[in-house]
Formats: C-alpha cells, structure tokens, sequence
C-alpha cells in the first residue's frame, strides 16, 4: 500500500518498505527545498528522473540532473532544492538499521519545523 505524504516543498510517496530499507517517489515544487538535515540510522541515495536538484552534502553544493544520482551517507548534513522553474521528481533509496520519519534531525528549516 503506497503511503502519500504533503509538505510544504511538495510531496512524497513510500513505494516500498521492507525491514531495512524504503523507498520513496519524492516531489520537490519549483523554489522550494527540504530542510538542512541528517540521520544517523541510514544511508539514502538519490536518483534524479525529471528536474534538477540541488544537492547539498556537508560543505559541498552541486547539480543532479536527470539519470544521474548521489549517495548521502549516514550522519553527513545535507538539504535537497528545486532551484528550477519545473517539479523535481526524484527517487530516494533508504537503507539502514532504522528508516523511520523520527531519524531526521533539523539543523536549518525554512519552514519552522
């Protein structure tokens, strides 16, 4: 059963969840973008399918554009951004001892999370 989730910058969709990992079709609207984070139970990687993203991991700042894709790695800040004028589809694959919404520790969120 897919599981819809609306956020301010967008949406996202849980395709699959199975122990260790989960998977997610991920939406970022134009001019929007997640919050500076990071997780310390899971590793994700991100595909890009339509859109550009701007990725951020630790200090570093670059462009993902579609069928390419980025590894974060567990514990490393990072933030994700729809710099451009269309929807950023992305996939996002989590795996990790704990995939869970509650392993996101907020360190900027333009949002007020």
């Amino acid at each position: 059963m897919h599981r819809m989730a609306h956020r301010p910058w967008g949406t996202y969709e849980v395709l699959l969840e199975d122990g260790q990992y989960k998977i997610k079709r991920i939406i970022v609207k134009p001019g929007s973008k997640l919050s500076l984070q990071k997780h310390f139970h899971r590793n994700e990687h991100w595909i890009v399918v339509s859109g550009t993203a701007t990725v951020t991991v630790g200090e570093k700042t670059f462009l993902v554009r579609p069928n390419q894709s980025t590894y974060i790695e567990m514990g490393e800040m990072h933030r994700l951004e729809n710099e451009g004028k269309i929807d950023l589809v992305m996939i996002e694959v989590q795996l990790g001892e704990y995939t869970g919404e509650d392993d996101i520790v907020r360190v900027k969120d333009v949002y007020g999370r």
